[in-house]
């Protein structure tokens, strides 16, 4: 395995000095990082501090005037003034975090209504994020291959229930129950019955520039089947398929073999032709040797107030988590998808297999959202949200639309989230794109809506397991 970690610190201090509020906090709870009993209080008493903070800053950015206003520069001057609050409050957020760059967009209907970049997605050579800023994105990557898998099941080259053993050169089975055929739809859905992804396979990084020998086949043979060379029995679970869900990101590495097999395409080139064009995409691959890599966000660490940059890496299972692409040019997507399939005069699904995408499939309790094929949804008391979530080293991203009010929101940061102060912060980031085209009314702002959204992102939240032990063998491999 090569290490994906490049022990190289970045130089660039924090220039944000806007909220004396935050970095006070800040300063405050990172010298007490040792002791956890005291950590968890600090940390409590900051998510109570802080909310009351938004509020009444979300206040100060609430344009009412606008609407009484008396000319058009007027309202044109008061917008200016709510909008770079607005983008001050992300900032300050961003910083809390330790986010090194963010990007964003807002989409409404089937339009992109707004969006923008912050920060640095290049610390080392000062590159400003844009909207066009590219990122890699994570399991967001599971949304394009699902719809690959479901633009061929629409031309009739499969059922969903079909057994994929019919498709595969090997036999797909649980050694646990050998007469359960596993389907398009269980695997779509995570309820093949596979289990926790083997450490060392799904998180593999290698350089981006480098193809992989080997995968998928015979690599997926050898991992899932009994005999293989890097087959462990923890690969399967004890129930039955369809018996319960389990998220596992291997078995969308078999879906996007599935589309190579059934297309006579490989997964790239079929993604291109009949998803990434189609949709004016062109800042998007799961390969970084097809993009500028100059402008592909560097993902960091942020260890002992320090940034540490990774390489521009590739996972081995890249059809569950290794595309990368832009807000803007992802927000084609997603006007797609909220839009029965079509894109401007562009129709990539059917609106019945979108429908059925963003139906819950099987109901479970194994986490705290379901999934429908390919798609996140989020039943909650402010209503239903459908999307993905995507988190891998120096990545957190988010892609996700109400049903509600047809407004979708696009954030990906740089940056894993590595802590309930993370997650706090990137989801009042998601709060307040929502809000933006609803005029930041504060009454709004509810602990509810607040906790709901956290709930949302619980998943983005990446194990790093930092301890004395591991930051000292880093900085000791940085200081050689």
């Amino acid at each position: 395995m090569i290490s994906c970690f490049s022990p190289v610190k970045s130089t660039i201090k924090s220039k944000d000095n806007k909220n004396k509020i935050i970095l006070y906090i800040r300063n405050q709870y990172l010298p007490m990082e040792k002791n956890s009993m005291i950590k968890e209080i600090v940390r409590k008493g900051i998510v109570i501090g802080i909310v009351i903070f938004l509020v009444s800053i979300t206040a100060t950015i609430q344009p009412k005037s606008i609407i009484s206003a008396s000319s058009p520069q007027e309202q044109a001057q008061e917008r200016s003034v709510a909008d770079n609050r607005f983008d001050n409050f992300i900032e300050s957020l961003m910083s809390l975090a330790h986010m090194p760059a963010l990007s964003a967009a807002i989409v409404i209907d089937d339009e992109l209504a707004w969006a923008n970049g912050y920060g640095l997605y290049d610390r080392e050579y000062n590159k400003e994020a844009t909207e066009e800023t590219i990122y890699l994105v994570a399991s967001i990557s599971k949304t394009i291959t699902a719809t690959a898998i479901m633009q061929l099941y629409e031309q009739g080259y499969f059922d969903l229930d079909d057994d994929v053993n019919d498709y595969l050169p090997f036999t797909l089975r649980n050694p646990n129950h050998p007469d359960e055929k596993i389907t398009f739809r269980m695997l779509l859905a995570h309820q093949s019955s596979l289990s926790t992804d083997l450490p060392t396979f799904f998180i593999i990084c290698y350089p981006g520039e480098l193809e992989l020998s080997g995968y998928p086949h015979p690599i997926l043979e050898e991992l899932l089947t009994q005999g293989g060379i890097h087959y462990r029995p923890q690969v399967w679970n004890d129930y039955a398929p369809g018996g319960d869900m389990y998220y596992a990101n291997i078995g969308f590495g078999l879906l996007g073999y599935l589309v190579e097999i059934i297309s006579e395409q490989s997964f790239e080139d079929y993604c291109r032709e009949h998803i990434f064009e189609p949709l004016d995409m062109d800042d998007t691959s799961f390969k970084l040797t097809c993009l500028n890599a100059s402008n592909v966000a560097v993902p960091y660490e942020y260890l002992q107030r320090e940034y540490y940059p990774y390489i521009h890496y590739n996972i081995i299972d890249y059809p569950a988590g290794g595309l990368r692409t832009s807000v803007v040019d992802l927000s084609h997507f997603l006007i797609a998808i909220m839009n029965d399939g079509v894109y401007e005069t562009t129709q990539i699904l059917s609106l019945e297999s979108v429908e059925e995408m963003h139906t819950i499939q099987y109901q479970s309790n194994t986490y705290n959202f379901q999934y429908g094929l390919g798609f996140q949804i989020w039943k909650t008391l402010s209503g239903t949200t459908v999307g993905h979530t995507g988190g891998l080293y120096g990545v957190a991203t988010k892609m996700v639309f109400r049903e509600s009010n047809d407004i979708g929101i696009i954030m990906f940061t740089n940056k894993a989230i590595e802590n309930q102060i993370d997650r706090f912060a990137f989801s009042m980031i998601e709060l307040l794109l929502f809000l933006k085209e609803n005029g930041f009314r504060t009454s709004r702002i509810g602990s509810r809506e607040i906790f709901e959204i956290m709930q949302s992102n619980k998943f983005l939240s990446f194990d790093y397991n930092i301890n004395n032990q591991r930051i000292e063998s880093l900085i000791a491999l940085r200081d050689g």
